[in-house]
C-alpha cells in the first residue's frame, strides 16, 4: 500500500472521530438549552387566532390561549380567553394579526363600540374634509397614513389684481378614516369623497376655517416621516418665471433695501462712536480725579511778618490873607457906579 493511501485513511479516521465529538458536543448543549427553557416560569397570554380587521366582534373562536414567558408578558395582554370576553361584548379597535397579542389598547372598552372616538388620542379632535379623485391623491391614502394638507386660494392685492397662491395648511396629519371606513388593513384603493382627520383643536379650527377660504388639498408622506419641514408660498411667478421687468424690480427694491441698512449701519457706528468717545472722555476724567485723589497736600509753611515803615503826613491849614482893596457899587437912580476903595482893617 503506498504512504499517501495511508496517510489519506488516517485522516479521514481523525475528521470522522472529531465530527463525532463536536456532534455529541452540540446534541449536549442544545439539551441544556431546552431543560433550562423548560425551568423558566410560564403564563399564558390570549392571541388572535385568525386576522382580526376594525370593528370584528371579539368570540372565543377567534382566540386562543398560548404559552408565554411570565417575564415577558405584554403591557395590557389578557391571560385567558374568558377574562378578555368578561362584561359586554368587545371589538377590535384596529387589525390584529395572527398570533398575535391582544392588547386592551387595540378593543374596545366596557360599554364601547368601536368608533372613531375609542381610537382618537389624548385631547384630540376628528375633524372630515371633502376631497375629491384628485385631492384625494387618487384614492391611495387609507387610515393611519399621514398626510400633509394643502389649501390653494386667491385674494385681491393692493393693485386690484387677483393672486393665486398654495400654502401648506398642516403637516403629518393622521388619517382616521376615508369616507366612513376607518380599517387600516384596507389595502386597495378607492376614490373617495371625504377624508376625516386627528387634530388637536386648534388645527380642526383651521381646517374648517379653511375650507371656506379655499381648497383642500392632501399631499401623502412618507411612512416614517412624521417630522415636520420647512415650507414657503408658491404663486404663480414660481411657475411660469418671472419677466425682466420683474427681475429689475426686485433687483431695485434689493438695493434700495440694502442702501437703507447701510445707511442704518453708518448711523449705529457713527453713534457707537460718539458713544466710545464719551466713554473715554468720563474714563480720563475719572482717571485724572482719582490721580488728584490720592495726590497729599503740601503742608503750609507760616512765613515770618515783615516789618513796614509807616509814614505819617500832617495837613495844617492855613488862614489866606484878604485882599487889600474892595470894589464897592453905589446906586445913584437906576444906574450903578462902582468905586474901587482900599480894605480898611
Amino acid at each position: 500500500m503506498r504512504a499517501n493511501t495511508v496517510i489519506m485513511i488516517v485522516l479521514a479516521g481523525v475528521f470522522g472521530v472529531l465530527a463525532v465529538v463536536l456532534a455529541n458536543i452540540w446534541l449536549a448543549n442544545q439539551r441544556s438549552a431546552i431543560a433550562q427553557t423548560n425551568d423558566v416560569q410560564r403564563d399564558t397570554v390570549v392571541v388572535a387566532a385568525i386576522t382580526l380587521k376594525f370593528g370584528d366582534t371579539l368570540s372565543a373562536d377567534k382566540l386562543r390561549e398560548v404559552a408565554w414567558p411570565a417575564g415577558a408578558v405584554p403591557s395590557g395582554a389578557f391571560k385567558t380567553t374568558k377574562e378578555l370576553l368578561a362584561g359586554d361584548s368587545k371589538q377590535a379597535l384596529q387589525a390584529i394579526g395572527v398570533n398575535e397579542p391582544v392588547l386592551a389598547t387595540k378593543i374596545t372598552g366596557p360599554g364601547q363600540r368601536a368608533t372613531l372616538s375609542a381610537v382618537l388620542g389624548e385631547g384630540m379632535k376628528a375633524v372630515s374634509i371633502r376631497v375629491n379623485d384628485v385631492l384625494g391623491v387618487a384614492g391611495f391614502v387609507f387610515p393611519g397614513d399621514r398626510v400633509d394638507v394643502l389649501l390653494t386660494r386667491t385674494v385681491r392685492n393692493a393693485e386690484g389684481a387677483d393672486q393665486s397662491f398654495v400654502d401648506v395648511l398642516l403637516q403629518s396629519m393622521k388619517v382616521l378614516a376615508v369616507d366612513q371606513v376607518a380599517d387600516e388593513s384596507k389595502d386597495s384603493p378607492t376614490v373617495v369623497k371625504s377624508v376625516t382627520l386627528e387634530a388637536s383643536t386648534r388645527d380642526a379650527q383651521k381646517l374648517t376655517l379653511a375650507a371656506g377660504a379655499g381648497q383642500l388639498s392632501l399631499a401623502l408622506r412618507q411612512a416614517a416621516a412624521s417630522q415636520g419641514e420647512t415650507t414657503e408660498r408658491v404663486t404663480l411667478s414660481d411657475l411660469t418665471g418671472e419677466t425682466p421687468a420683474d427681475v429689475a424690480a426686485r433687483q431695485a427694491e434689493l438695493d434700495r433695501k440694502a442702501a437703507a441698512e447701510a445707511a442704518a449701519a453708518d448711523e449705529r457706528k457713527r453713534a457707537e462712536d460718539k458713544i466710545a468717545g464719551l466713554t473715554q472722555a468720563v474714563e480720563q476724567v475719572g482717571s485724572r480725579l482719582d490721580q488728584l485723589s490720592k495726590v497729599k497736600p503740601a503742608p503750609a509753611v507760616a512765613s515770618e511778618p515783615q516789618v513796614k515803615e509807616v509814614v505819617k503826613e500832617v495837613v495844617k491849614y492855613v488862614q489866606p490873607e484878604p485882599p487889600a482893596r474892595a470894589t464897592v457899587g453905589v446906586f445913584r437912580g437906576i444906574k450903578l457906579e462902582t468905586y474901587d476903595v482900599p480894605r480898611q482893617k
